[in-house]
């Protein structure tokens, strides 16, 4: 893909799943990575993945919750790689539990990565992008954003609150040659989905039910994601921005 060469990309939630794949896909197009996570030993598993297949990446252990330490952090990305202009905000966490059975502790959880996080992240790369002339965002989000899920309330809701946040950076930056694009994952095989369907009380009945309600029949992978995220923050998608795409093997068909 066009322009993705020497970019410096950092992607948060790196140390495994979607965003490892993403790390992998965007060494192999030539970037430069930052991989971020909250994981440090994760993080340096993908770095050390990255490395042998010659790639370049750091990696970079950090709570996306904290804003102090994300400034911090990419203070430190810029000075070791160069201009993030490329972001990718993967890093996720949920828990499934009827609402009605939930606790504020919870909520507060799950907002604090999943859109807080997301928040930090935008507020201190951005400046970043618009003084270099320009970059790329990719936040992923969810298809229970788009629908709902059940089991799901405060994760769907964080999520459809990234869809919003990235329409309207999308419209306040684009004369900034910025840009701000959602890929909304459907149930995919990662650590995530285990954590979901462990809390669940039938896991393979949960997991069953997924499969059969994507008209492909079966979940997602990790590697299902990486192409249209590189696509979107390459120079061939410079004129898209603000639109929201499902990757969920048709579970979702939003017009």
């Amino acid at each position: 893909m066009k322009g993705l060469i020497g970019k410096i990309v950092i992607v948060t939630g790196g140390g495994g799943g979607i965003g490892r794949a993403v790390c992998q896909r965007f060494a192999e197009e030539g970037s430069l990575v930052a991989v971020l996570d909250r994981d440090a030993g994760a993080a340096q598993a993908t770095v050390e993945l990255i490395r042998e297949a010659g790639g370049k990446a750091r990696a970079y252990a950090a709570d996306i919750s904290d804003y102090a330490a994300i400034v911090d952090t990419v203070t430190a990305i810029e000075r070791d790689l160069g201009v993030p202009t490329v972001l990718v905000n993967n890093a996720g966490f949920d828990v499934f539990m009827p609402f009605l059975k939930t606790e504020p502790a919870l909520w507060q959880q799950l907002i604090a990565i999943n859109l807080t996080g997301a928040l930090n992240m935008h507020h201190v790369v951005l400046p970043k992008m618009v003084e270099a002339g320009g970059g790329k965002v990719i936040n992923i989000a969810s298809d229970a954003a788009r629908v709902g899920s059940s089991g799901e309330a405060v994760y769907a809701a964080c999520k459809a609150g990234l869809v919003g946040l990235s329409k309207t950076l999308a419209r306040e930056l684009a004369a900034r040659n910025v840009t701000l694009n959602v890929v909304c994952p459907g149930p995919t095989d990662t650590a995530l989905l285990k954590s979901v369907t462990d809390s669940a009380s039938n896991p393979e009945k949960l997991l069953e039910a997924f499969r059969n309600a994507v008209p492909m029949r079966r979940i997602g992978q990790p590697q299902d994601y990486p192409g249209i995220i590189a696509l979107l923050a390459s120079d061939d998608a410079d004129f898209i921005t603000g639109q929201v795409i499902s990757v969920s093997g048709g579970l979702t068909m939003a017009g």
